[in-house]
């Protein structure tokens, strides 16, 4: 994971939207241990996921298999709140009440005496910068937490945390959670090229396969019980559901076809091809769905600079800026 030492497993499992939505105890429960008897060594959470019954679902389950903590990574992250509008002021954002608070509730709910890594889950423009990286200064110190990151913050004001932790000789943040798929390019392949490069940082990929949009389910229509459909994400929905983007998807399919693999499988494979990942996330809500995405592993190999060039031809959504 970037500069810090700690090795991520290439593929690891999340429970945004999965968990307590769409699978209960007995499914996550094979489901994580499907991933773990496969190498998975890092389960992702929030806060926010399922207003808290997410993290104490994992919770229960990392309670009942009982491996060894060595073995294995977990996150969470603060920002949303797990009380959704029935937040009062304090109950969210990256303030210091907040932030500590948020890890005590983390720890509780998932049942952990540390946190592996702990995230700002988006920036928080009222809260000065110095204030945050303080705070995450702390909580290492105090071993709750063991690294800190970002998601879905800017390369600006990565960097500018870089600056504060180098000022006051604290430990600045070391992995980022950015979204990266086939339709999503422009953080990983151009804005935090220079972070890399001087920081770094690793990264925790969210939404490989576009909230599923990469799996080719979506192209004739919404499937019932699919993400697309639960109530509340709509946004998810307006915002991949194109016609030329579902175009280029089922052209995609040719090539995962004559590569002898799945759309989602392929897509996986793609995301993990980019040495700047140090793990994409995986959310399956089915034993076989997440052995197919596991196989990306196998997949991986095949990608060579002709079959790059065919899926960028295809897709057409390399960032510009990159091709220096």
């Amino acid at each position: 994971m970037g500069n810090t030492g700690l090795q991520l497993s290439v593929l690891s499992y999340g429970s945004w939207v999965t968990f307590h939505k769409q699978i209960d105890d007995s499914i996550a429960d094979e489901l994580m241990g499907v991933a773990y008897d496969n190498g998975v060594n890092f389960f992702d959470n929030a806060e926010v996921y399922a207003r808290g019954e997410s993290e104490k679902l994992m919770g229960r389950v990392l309670k009942s298999k009982n491996w060894d903590r060595t073995s294995y990574s977990v996150s969470s992250k603060a920002f949303f709140g797990w009380r959704g509008k029935e937040n009062k002021p304090n109950q969210k954002g990256l303030s210091r009440k907040h932030l500590t608070e948020a890890c005590h509730e983390a720890l509780q709910r998932l049942q952990l005496d540390y946190l592996d890594i702990f995230f700002c889950h988006r920036p928080d423009k009222n809260v000065p910068i110095e204030e945050v990286v303080w705070t995450m200064n702390i909580l290492l110190q105090q071993g709750k937490i063991l690294y800190w990151g970002t998601s879905e913050w800017s390369a600006g004001e990565i960097m500018e945390a870089h600056r504060v932790a180098s000022q006051y000789r604290l430990i600045g943040p070391s992995v980022e959670q950015p979204q990266y798929n086939l339709l999503e390019r422009n953080k990983m392949e151009y804005e935090f090229l220079d972070i890399f490069r001087t920081v770094g940082l690793g990264t925790t990929i969210w939404s490989p396969l576009a909230s599923g949009l990469l799996t080719g389910k979506y192209n004739n229509g919404i499937p019932e019980g699919s993400r697309f459909a639960l109530e509340g994400f709509d946004w998810l929905k307006d915002q991949w559901m194109v016609e030329d983007k579902l175009a280029r998807v089922q052209n995609l399919g040719e090539t995962a076809n004559e590569l002898e693999t799945s759309l989602a499988t392929l897509a996986i494979a793609w995301c993990i091809s980019n040495k700047n990942v140090t793990t994409a996330i995986l959310g399956a809500t089915r034993k076989e769905q997440l052995t197919e995405n596991l196989k990306a592993l196998n997949v991986l190999p095949k990608l060579d600079a002709e079959v790059l060039k065919r899926i960028d031809d295809i897709m057409k959504t390399k960032p510009r800026q990159a091709e220096y």
